[in-house]
């Protein structure tokens, strides 16, 4: 039956979701990574109390994310600086992703706690998920395939050097 829901199907993501490369339960991947490199671990940037990192099963090419270092679960208990630092760290995502990518829009959120779709729970993170006119195409609708045109090591360099001319510009 139809509706007036679009719809964004990211098959890719299946991955994710059957927990295929976890190697323990109990681990947070946000709490690890920091402690990798930036290329071992995607990050993009990194501030005192958050960082940017890729999504490692993006729905978007250069889909990325601003976490605090803190393993904490709910955005009303960051303290006033991770607060205010993630706050910042959107904002340069979005003028690298621009200069980067040219993307023409963005999704941007949280999905906190379990219920809304949150896929690490306890750990707080907002997303930036870059958009261009016509990137919904048949690829994804009728192929159930989307294609991210570069991989995503290259994606972070490609993101990293933007944030670093932003940084240096302002």
């Amino acid at each position: 039956m139809r509706d007036a829901f679009q719809r964004l199907y990211t098959p890719h993501r299946m991955a994710y979701i059957k927990g295929e490369g976890r190697t323990d339960e109990s681990a947070c991947p946000f709490c690890e990574i920091p402690g990798l490199s930036d290329e071992d671990g995607l990050v993009v940037a990194r501030g005192t109390d958050v960082y940017a990192v890729l999504n490692l099963y993006p729905y978007n090419a250069g889909h990325l994310m601003v976490v605090p270092y803190r393993h904490v679960a709910d955005y009303a208990d960051l303290t006033p600086d991770e607060a205010v630092e993630m706050a910042f760290f959107m904002q340069k995502a979005l003028r690298a992703l621009r200069l980067a990518s040219g993307a023409h829009g963005f999704n941007t959120g949280m999905n906190l706690g379990t219920i809304a779709g949150a896929g690490i729970a306890g750990h707080v993170h907002q997303h930036v998920v870059p958009r261009w006119g016509g990137d919904t195409n048949f690829m994804p609708v009728v192929g159930g395939t989307r294609v991210l045109p570069a991989l995503l090591p290259d994606t972070r360099t490609l993101i990293a050097e933007a944030w670093q001319k932003i940084a240096s510009d302002s």
